[in-house]
């Protein structure tokens, strides 16, 4: 009974060993299942019921990048998000520049899921689940407004010339909105950027025209100096001939010099002015057209700036031309004014000169008649200008009778009493020899030249003598 009953315990334990080795089999082959190896171009996005994160946060999913993750039955799930890169054609048409000039802008952006942390969570919460073709049009619609709001902030010229500049701003912008839904912008690639308006045609059309017109300066430069220095042969040989001539001609050769200059910078003005008026029409007609495409108001201000610059050259010419004329004439006049004036002046100091000669000749006379005076005097120059004034006598008398020979006397009236005076004189008398003894006496004349009459016209002084008893003591 008693091998009986252990017999019956063994079998009984038997099926409870089984069913323990099938429910640990069932376990590890539950495990096994549930752990999940994330390849490298994909992203495990774990969901469910998930660990917060490291700073305490609730998440919604967990990401995984590489590795292997346990996921919890009932209580989790996953699903991959592919981490291959999408092209996204983007054919962007009128947009607008910070010009008010419509452009397009056909490009192909290459974007992907990004495998930043954080990113990649914005990934898990708004890509989970998309297909590939709804990824695209979501970030194809992100690309658009980002890459209108680029170009609205540039001009036409930076978007053609400076290509880093505008990848850059678009990169960094694009890329931005992208993040918010777990993308990351891998590459951009704009193809051809054009308008409607030609604007960017006309701008190449104008850097050939800059090229054109760069190599015409310098034929015309090399023209002006083949012409100045032709002009400055010719005046070397005609200062050499008109030195041998007179100073005359040299000044006449001068002229023509200055003539030959004035010809080389007009010419040189010209292709200047010629070359600033083809710019800018090129320039103008270019900005005339892609102002006609956003308001006929701004072509016509273009035109009208256009005729601006066109007269300002016009007048530019002009009045160089004009300058360069006044100046030749006031420096001919200047010349011609120097010459007369010195004409003038040679004409002055001859006249002077004969003059002083003439004086000189009278004073050097007058000295040897005045010397053969002196030697007729026995050389006494005190006799010598007793004979001068002698010799002047008639002269000096006929002045004194000058002084009373206009004297007109109608009618005088002497009442004469009949009567002598005490020096026994009638008052007729006294009158006529008053009158007579007004004029100096010829004694006093020859006195106030140190001249004596001869004795034998000079009268004797009378001493009349006093009675004694008239002397006073």
């Amino acid at each position: 009974m008693k091998n009986l009953s252990l017999l019956l315990a063994g079998e009984a334990v038997v099926p409870i060993v089984i069913v323990v080795v099938l429910i640990l089999f069932m376990l590890v082959l539950l495990i096994a299942t549930r752990i999940k190896r994330c390849p490298s171009d994909k992203i495990m996005v774990v969901y469910g019921k998930v660990s917060k994160a490291k700073d305490g946060t609730h998440r919604s999913a967990k990401c995984v990048h590489g590795g292997t993750e346990f996921i919890v039955p009932l209580f989790q799930s996953y699903a991959f998000l592919d981490l291959t890169p999408i092209s996204i054609s983007v054919d962007l048409k009128s947009a607008l520049s910070r010009q008010n000039i419509r452009i397009d802008v056909p490009s192909i952006f290459t974007v992907g899921i990004s495998t930043e942390q954080g990113v990649m969570q914005n990934a898990a919460e708004r890509l989970l689940g998309l297909k590939l073709a709804q990824i695209q049009e979501l970030a194809k619609d992100i690309i658009f407004g980002q890459l209108r709001l680029v170009i609205a902030t540039m001009d036409i010229e930076e978007i053609n010339t400076d290509r880093d500049k505008f990848l850059e701003a678009v990169s960094r912008n694009v890329e931005g909105e992208l993040k918010k839904i777990g993308l990351r912008l891998i590459n951009v690639n704009v193809t051809d950027i054009s308008d409607e308006s030609g604007y960017i045609v006309a701008l190449g059309r104008e850097a050939a025209a800059k090229a054109i017109n760069d190599a015409r300066i310098s034929v015309a430069e090399e023209d002006r100096k083949g012409a100045i220095g032709e002009a400055n042969a010719k005046m070397d040989q005609r200062i050499n001939v008109a030195n041998a001539d007179s100073q005359a001609i040299k000044g006449e050769n001068q002229a023509k010099m200055e003539i030959a200059d004035s010809q080389a910078l007009l010419r040189q003005r010209q292709a200047e002015a010629e070359q600033v008026a083809l710019s800018a029409e090129k320039i103008n007609s270019a900005k005339a057209l892609a102002a006609g495409y956003e308001a006929e108001r701004q072509a016509e201000i273009v035109r009208a700036e256009r005729e601006k610059a066109t007269q300002e050259a016009d007048v530019i010419v002009k009045t160089e031309i004009e300058k360069k004329k006044i100046e030749l004439e006031a420096e001919a006049e200047a010349e011609k004014i120097r010459r007369q004036a010195q004409g003038e002046a040679d004409a002055i100091y001859a006249k002077m000169e004969a003059q002083a000669r003439g004086v000189r000749a009278v004073l050097t006379a007058q000295a040897d008649g005045l010397a053969q005076v002196v030697q007729a005097a026995g050389g006494d120059p005190n006799e010598a200008a007793r004979l001068m004034i002698a010799d002047k006598i008639e002269t000096l008398v006929a002045t004194q009778v000058e002084a009373i020979k206009n004297i007109k006397i109608d009618k005088v009236t002497v009442w004469d009493g009949a009567g002598n005076s005490k020096d026994g004189k009638t008052a007729t008398a006294g009158f006529l020899s008053g009158m007579m003894q007004s004029l100096p006496p010829m004694s006093d004349l020859f006195a106030m030249t140190g001249l004596n009459l001869p004795e034998i016209v000079q009268p004797k002084k009378i001493e009349e003598e006093k009675p004694e008893g008239d002397k006073k003591d």
